[in-house]
């Protein structure tokens, strides 16, 4: 179910209750959810998920993006989570695509190479280029 994008964070579709001891078994510190409230009718809320993660010790960071696309004030905030991480960080939402987009804008702005970028993405079956002209972008300005 998580997929590893290098060893500071790993991302996956809609998770339950029951992952997060499965994520700080892996030693992940920090949730991320990337999924809007209310996005479909079979979605775990994300109040649950945070109560489930605070209970067994864990960070948790609601930054939600819907399919309207993303924002600076989105990448600035992943890019402060991220950077406030205390471990490994298990980002989701309905698929782990938004949330592999999101962490790839991130670190576009922090400078990294978005082909290096895209080849993590790639490992973990997501592809980048549809954000491709804003990752470069954001390097330029990084």
């Amino acid at each position: 179910m998580f997929r590893t994008l290098d060893d500071t964070i790993m991302v996956a579709p809609q998770i339950g209750v029951d992952a997060v001891a499965e994520a700080k078994a892996l030693g992940v510190r920090l949730i991320i959810n990337n999924r809007p409230e209310g996005e479909s009718d079979d979605q775990v809320p994300g109040d649950a998920i945070e109560a489930a993660a605070r209970a067994e010790g864990l960070d948790y960071v609601a930054i939600p993006v819907s399919h309207a696309g993303f924002s600076e004030p989105q990448v600035e905030a992943m890019r402060a989570a991220l950077d406030g991480a205390t471990g490994p960080v298990l980002a989701y939402c309905r698929s782990g695509t938004r949330s592999t987009l999101l962490w790839a804008l991130a670190q576009s702005a922090k400078g990294e190479h978005p082909a290096v970028l895209a080849e993590k993405a790639a490992r973990a079956g997501y592809d980048l280029a549809p954000i491709a002209t804003l990752m470069d972008m954001l390097r330029a300005k990084a």
